[in-house]
């Protein structure tokens, strides 16, 4: 096993999600697929933030790429669950394509069934194609399982931002480490 390549993500909605049956969540669109065009839009964007910043709003459920000139990209996520969304900056610490993904101790405490291991790329594995990890213990944005695309809108998370696997792939794409994160409520 490439240890470099286990996230262990303990504020991860991911399994909590896929192994619940209360999550908050939207119904997926008819005849909705695990490939669905992008759900991103351009969009006017009045906050100060410097082009390149990742916003994460928590009220909305939204993510945002500041591209300057009082516009962003805008994403539709997932956030924490009551009482394990975060606030405040952060940085991108790393990126990684597919990644294995271990169960932190909280996530595996609410879910007792779940395997030590889930190898990358695997359905079950909630980082879906991409992990985009902060300089915060246990935090990343990521994409999503099959099972939990319906998520996405909800907050149904232990912390972590979750994003349809095509939205991740694209943010992943536009973004570095060292990229600056900001949550807001």
């Amino acid at each position: 096993m490439n240890t470099s390549r286990v996230m262990r993500l303990s504020l991860l909605a991911a399994a909590a999600a896929a192994f619940s049956s209360t999550v908050d969540a939207k119904p997926a669109r008819q005849g909705s697929r695990e490939a669905e065009a992008p759900s991103i839009v351009q969009t006017k964007f009045a906050q100060d933030y410097s082009p390149g910043t990742i916003v994460i709003s928590l009220s909305q459920k939204r993510l945002y790429l500041v591209t300057g000139g009082g516009a962003a990209l805008q994403y539709r996520v997932a956030v924490g669950k009551a009482g394990k969304s975060w606030t405040g900056t952060a940085y991108v610490r790393g990126k990684f394509v597919r990644p294995d993904w271990m169960p932190p101790a909280v996530v595996k405490r609410d879910n007792p069934k779940l395997p030590d291991l889930i190898p990358g790329g695997s359905p079950g594995n909630p980082m879906g194609e991409r992990a985009i990890t902060l300089n915060l213990d246990e935090i990343a944005i990521h994409g999503t399982s099959a099972s939990m695309r319906r998520s996405i809108g909800s907050a149904a998370s232990y912390g972590c931002i979750r994003m349809l696997n095509e939205d991740v792939v694209d943010l992943y794409d536009r973004i570095s480490v060292g990229t600056p994160v900001v949550a807001i409520r």
